[in-house]
């Protein structure tokens, strides 16, 4: 057997199959192109689910891991350490916001959000105990713990892992009016990505953002903007709620913020909101560790020039007009997305999302399927224009075969 094969064979013996990744087996990264145990390059149009937005082996993020891991990695909350206000206020301050709850991976800050927009609601709005309510749209990937998988409407992702949590309404994504029937005096919050990822990248029609935003805002109800994928400047903003002038009540935020290189994610917001918590009510060992705190920083400061976010909106955009030219020619049926973040609707008759996926694979670029016949382009913000012009030029010639 090949290196790669036999890497693969023994990864399938002595693991969990819970995920079904491509049969590349990388080796070595840098910027937008990963090196497998065969020395084979690939362009990474994937970018870890938008985890590497600043790329591979950035060398801004290694140099200031490599200095916190001279100095001290981990504390526990049980004391404090000299990195924290730091990063809380950097990232209060990029967010327009007060209070950061750092934790470690996205899952958990969603798991944070819900704690936090239960107690507010028990605390300040008045909802009886065990009462409170938080409205969720369909098709939404939030994560994948018992409770966030109660309110998924993915059969795949929650059949077999009941009882499910009690407490969340579904509505359909984009629709105010469905929204607004839903909500009672009960509700606490109303959590939505701005743009569902998983869903295959689909972009709100606009005005609904406003609209969630204008209500939530009449009812004393709590807007939760999960940005884990698109914040960050995947986008071409900051968050992606910007380019509808939103500001929520609350950011989730993960992914991009550990910059590739450690487990970083947090839940941002006032501090009348995150004020509600006391000592022994929330926590984790690991969340907002000086290890963390000193790389989350520098994703901050890197942010904090608009470089990322403009080169991920002119980069978009062509990405987008390249993209548009190919939807009508009988390989692809749509494209959606914002920035450097689309969602491909190949058609059906030319294949599977994970045919056409391990098609380009076999010519070196990497993306990864969802939901049928979709394909998602989601490339580190680093990448080249000759880079994406070249895998996008991959693309057409699969569509072509």
């Amino acid at each position: 057997m090949s290196t790669t094969e036999t890497a693969i064979a023994s990864a399938e013996a002595h693991s969990a199959h819970n995920y079904h990744p491509l049969p590349v087996v990388v080796a070595t990264a840098d910027g937008a192109w990963m090196t497998d145990v065969e020395g084979r390059r690939y362009l990474d149009m994937l970018a870890g689910y938008s985890a590497l937005n600043f790329g591979h082996g950035n060398r801004r993020l290694l140099d200031a891991a490599r200095a916190q891991l001279e100095r001290v990695t981990l504390t526990s909350r049980a004391f404090h350490h000299d990195r924290f206000a730091d990063f809380c206020t950097r990232l209060a301050e990029l967010c327009g916001m007060e209070m950061v709850l750092p934790m470690n991976t996205g899952a958990e800050a969603v798991e944070t959000a819900v704690k936090t927009a239960r107690k507010w609601g028990y605390r300040v709005k008045g909802v009886p105990d065990g009462m409170a309510k938080i409205i969720v749209a369909s098709d939404n990937f939030h994560g994948r713990t018992t409770t966030i998988v109660s309110f998924s409407t993915d059969h795949e992702a929650r059949a077999d892992f009941g009882p499910y949590t009690p407490g969340f309404e579904i509505v359909p994504y984009g629709d105010l009016t469905a929204l607004r029937e839903a909500m009672t005096e009960n509700t606490v919050a109303v959590l939505l990505e701005p743009i569902q990822g998983e869903a295959g990248v689909l972009v709100p029609p606009s005005g609904y953002l406003p609209g969630v935003r204008e209500l939530t805002r009449e009812r004393n109800v709590l807007f939760i903007a999960d940005e884990i994928q698109s914040g960050l400047g995947r986008t071409g903003k900051t968050f992606a709620c910007e380019h509808e002038g939103v500001v929520p009540d609350m950011y989730v935020l993960g992914k991009a913020l550990g910059g590739g290189v450690v487990p970083v994610s947090a839940v941002v917001s006032s501090a009348a909101v995150l004020g509600i918590f006391r000592p022994g009510e929330h926590g984790s060992t690991f969340g907002g560790n000086p290890l963390a705190c000193a790389v989350a920083l520098e994703v901050v400061a890197m942010l904090r020039t608009g470089e990322y976010q403009q080169r991920a909106a002119e980069l978009g955009e062509h990405l987008h007009q390249e993209l548009g030219l190919l939807v009508g020619g009988g390989a692809v049926e749509a494209v959606r997305g914002r920035g450097l973040w689309a969602g491909v609707d190949i058609d059906p008759g030319r294949g599977t999302g994970r045919e056409i996926s391990e098609k380009l694979m076999d010519r070196r670029v990497l993306v990864k399927d969802t939901h049928g016949s979709t394909i998602r382009i989601a490339p580190p913000l680093v990448i080249s224009k000759e880079d994406l012009d070249w895998g996008l030029e991959q693309l057409r010639e699969v569509l072509r075969g």
